[in-house]
């Protein structure tokens, strides 16, 4: 078609963790002029609310901010107020803590590879007419998510906002027998797991190589999931707690949500980092189905991502074998945690990134003020960078195809956005 140098992409109807939010693209000469990921949705307050309330309560309050990943928000905020306290969680409280993360993993995963992921590259609008033309394929995917959430309903009392978890472990833990039907469900997981990789790995994939410095965690051994030290692939690490001294958040006018910076530097939080920073630290299985998948240590093209995290359900599926095969149940479900006046620090990550609290008690343990940073805040500069990329190297294409890659390459960071298959409702105006 005719190269129009002048044109506006107005997209009203994006969602973020169960919010909304809009794409506003401009060019002007044949030059991207603006790209804005319009976050409308009014704010959450929750680090306002945490104020004043016990020091116990934020891991079922936070667990609220999102319905795909509240163990991720359980997890950071009680390591966050045990940092605090001056406690830390090992041995099988910990190993049952990275089981529920696994499920929540997997769960998360699934259900964005299979019903807001893979459509883009199929050619189909949405889950439903994928699932009409490939049934099994998509029933797949739905067994991967039932046993995520089959593991997070055990360990943690329901598969949405766990009602089990406590800060110094759980209320209560299983006895090795309530375990063993559930290794059963994960072993069928990891043929599905498995599956799921050669599936993706076959899609076609856009070309784009982004800059970004990424930021994940990286921990003595294994792959990061329930802690760790924030490691840059710049080299630099640090500890969680100076993660505000590098990681600054600013508001922007287009967006109720904050954008981040590390260091005065773009960066990338998510599957992406996580892999490259840790593909080594990947289970025996899971770096085979990423070498057959055809990536190598590092993958910096996040229309690519879909397969890091398919080689990351393979990851969790093992993992979690592991700690059921080898669990032993603990003398005391939780241990004791004596609030004291401190500043705590925790971070784990989330299936879409690092998430990062901070809380700090008084002596009484009341929480005096809280920080939360989301994964998807932190990318979103990220995105609004690929979403620039992608016009500027696209400009020939049709309001249709060019609607479609733009709705990809924000789907590529799958920002806990809910009815993601159609958050854009599409124009263009010509100047």
């Amino acid at each position: 078609m005719t190269h129009r140098p002048n044109r506006t992409l107005q997209v009203a109807g994006l969602a973020r963790v169960e919010g909304e939010g809009a794409l506003h693209v401009r060019t002007v000469g044949g030059e991207v002029d603006r790209v804005e990921l319009n976050i409308y949705e009014p704010p959450r307050f929750f680090e306002a609310f945490l104020r004043g309330r016990n020091f116990r309560e934020p891991p079922d309050i936070t667990a609220r901010i999102c319905g795909i990943c509240p163990v991720a928000y359980q997890m950071s905020a009680c390591l966050a107020i045990e940092d605090a306290c001056g406690v830390h969680v090992s041995g099988q409280l910990r190993a049952l803590r990275r089981l529920l993360y696994c499920g929540e993993w997997i769960s998360s995963h699934a259900l964005h590879i299979y019903l807001l992921h893979a459509p883009d590259f199929l050619g189909f609008p949405d889950g439903i007419a994928l699932a009409r033309e490939h049934r099994a394929v998509v029933e797949r995917g739905l067994a991967l998510k039932k046993a995520g959430n089959r593991i997070m309903d055990v360990i943690g009392g329901r598969a949405i906002h766990p009602v089990n978890v406590r800060v110094g472990g759980f209320y209560r833990v299983p006895a090795p027998d309530d375990l063993r039907p559930l290794a059963e469900t994960v072993r069928q997981a990891l043929h599905d797991a498995l599956a799921t990789v050669e599936w993706v790995a076959g899609f076609d994939f856009p070309d784009l190589d982004v800059p970004h410095d990424l930021m994940a965690l990286r921990e003595d051994d294994g792959y990061p999931l329930d802690g760790g030290t924030p490691h840059v692939s710049t080299g630099l690490d640090f500890p969680v707690a100076e993660f505000g001294d590098h990681v600054v958040e600013h508001q922007v006018p287009h967006s109720t949500a904050l954008h981040a910076r590390l260091d005065d530097r773009l960066f990338l939080v998510g599957p992406l980092a996580r892999y490259s920073l840790n593909s080594d630290r990947l289970s025996p299985a899971a770096r085979e189905a990423a070498t057959a998948a055809g990536l190598g240590p590092v993958c910096r093209n996040p229309f690519r991502s879909i397969v890091v995290r398919a080689v990351e359900i393979v990851y969790a599926v093992e993992e979690a074998l592991r700690i059921i095969e080898s669990y032993e149940r603990p003398d005391q479900p939780s241990i004791e945690v004596v609030p004291r006046a401190g500043i705590g620090h925790g971070v784990t990550e989330a299936p879409r990134g690092l998430l990062y609290h901070r809380y700090g008690l008084d002596a009484a343990g009341r929480i005096l003020d809280a920080d939360i940073v989301p994964p998807t805040s932190q990318n979103q500069s990220a995105i609004e960078t690929d979403v620039t990329s992608v016009v500027r190297s696209h400009q020939h294409l049709d309001d249709h195809a060019l609607q479609s890659l733009c709705e990809q390459t924000i789907r590529n960071y799958d920002p806990c956005i809910s009815c993601s298959a159609h958050f854009l409702d599409f124009n263009r105006e010509r100047l």
